[in-house]
């Protein structure tokens, strides 16, 4: 049976802490679960809870009205599952100016991951190109906001669906051909990866449709009539 931690066991080694750093600690002050004071700085609060929360959060960021100096603790737990947490609330915290602190309860010691700062977002211009490089490639609007990544209708896969009509209508095709009638410039290599299993080699850069891509077809039929609105994806479409 898993032993149920209270936050008051966070309180001590994070009191600990902060009286190593020349601050004077009390615990309950107000709203605040900690709080401490050095001189005339502005005070630190530190907001406890067992595990990372939506409300543990919330709770720091209602803080940040009282100080800018603000950190959530959590205890420090084991293995990959509590690693991917800490990193992704680190992020979390940088974004909404917090603190972060963990606490080895079995230990009695208390770590500071992150310190309060003013969120500086860093954009990432490849990202960036990206997004907008698959914004202008994608036809259409054929997804619904909020479905699963599996089901989303990319530009690649659309690409794919234009070299799998090609095929079906004349096939084996060299790919580069392919590409001259569909107008899809990286033929080739959508149909020598085969990341959906709707290609076959039927030679040096000759290819068919599988059975898998036939079936594909069929299955997206709504998505072919929409592609075909925007040029020639097959033999037919395109004399």
């Amino acid at each position: 049976m898993a032993v149920r931690i209270r936050e008051t066991e966070l309180y001590a080694p994070i009191k600990q802490l902060l009286e190593g750093q020349g601050y004077a600690v009390k615990g309950e002050v107000g709203a605040a679960d900690v709080v401490a004071v050095r001189g005339d700085e502005d005070p630190v609060i530190v907001e406890l809870k067992t595990a990372f929360s939506l409300s543990l959060f919330n709770q720091a960021v209602e803080r940040q009205a009282m100080t800018d100096h603000v950190y959530v603790a959590v205890p420090r737990g084991e293995g990959r599952p509590f690693l991917k947490a800490l990193k992704q609330n680190r992020k979390l915290c940088r974004r909404l100016g917090l603190g972060l602190i963990t606490v080895r309860l079995a230990h009695g010691l208390a770590e500071i991951h992150e310190d309060p700062a003013p969120y500086r977002p860093r954009p990432s211009k490849p990202k960036k190109a990206r997004l907008l490089k698959e914004f202008a490639r994608r036809v259409g609007d054929p997804n619904e906001g909020g479905i699963t990544r599996r089901s989303v209708m990319t530009a690649y896969r659309q690409d794919a669906l234009r070299c799998a009509l090609c095929l079906r209508d004349l096939e084996p095709t060299k790919a580069a051909e392919v590409a001259r009638l569909t107008g899809v410039g990286r033929a080739r290599p959508i149909m020598y990866d085969d990341h959906y299993g709707w290609f076959e080699r039927a030679g040096a850069g000759i290819y068919l449709l599988s059975p898998k891509g036939r079936a594909a077809l069929d299955a997206h039929a709504p998505d072919i009539a929409a592609l075909i609105e925007t040029g020639p994806v097959s033999v037919a479409a395109a004399e």
